[in-house]
């Protein structure tokens, strides 16, 4: 399946910095690539971590960035206070609906338990119909080596119904995007 041309993009990624350099290298170059192709950002809305080296990224040079927070975690995930429009939400379910309402794809970048739960409603939801949105793995460092075997795993072992990457590509860097963006 060819991914439609992105005009905004989710991205899902960890409130932490993970240990790799890379990890926050990849952010900040996919920040400047979103603003050099006039790509909207749409994220969880926090400062810190990845989340906040994407919008801080994004907001610096100029691009427009959409935070969807949920309250409970206004305070705990230090909302950010930069950004171009900030939607606070009920809870963690409305988040990730808003989010996936905004965006015309979704990236996974490297995180923790939240981020895999992100990604894989978001594959769920894909694969019941429910959206058509492109979602991207960027595999860091190999940050994902281990979940990408697991996904051919599940396949070879027929527990997914379509190919496992009809609707889901894997890029080791942020540049493997490019193409698939709007402008």
């Amino acid at each position: 399946m060819q991914p439609t041309p992105i005009h905004s993009l989710a991205v899902f990624c960890g409130s932490k910095y993970g240990v790799n350099q890379l990890f926050a290298e990849h952010a900040v170059a996919l920040g400047k690539i979103m603003v050099k192709h006039e790509v909207t950002l749409i994220y969880g809305g926090g400062n810190v971590g990845l989340m906040g080296t994407i919008a801080d990224t994004v907001m610096q040079h100029g691009g427009r960035a959409i935070g969807v927070i949920p309250q409970v975690l206004v305070e705990w995930e230090r909302q950010h206070t930069s950004l171009s429009e900030l939607f606070v939400v009920d809870d963690m379910h409305t988040r990730k609906k808003k989010m996936y309402e905004l965006c015309d794809a979704a990236i996974i970048l490297p995180g923790g338990f939240g981020t895999l739960d992100e990604l894989f409603e978001m594959v769920t939801w894909n694969q019941l119909s429910i959206h058509d949105k492109h979602i991207f793995i960027l595999n860091s460092g190999d940050y994902y080596k281990h979940l990408i075997a697991h996904i051919a795993h599940m396949q070879q072992e027929n527990f997914l119904y379509e190919a496992a990457y009809q609707r889901l590509s894997v890029i080791d860097e942020p540049g493997g995007i490019v193409k698939f963006l709007a402008s």
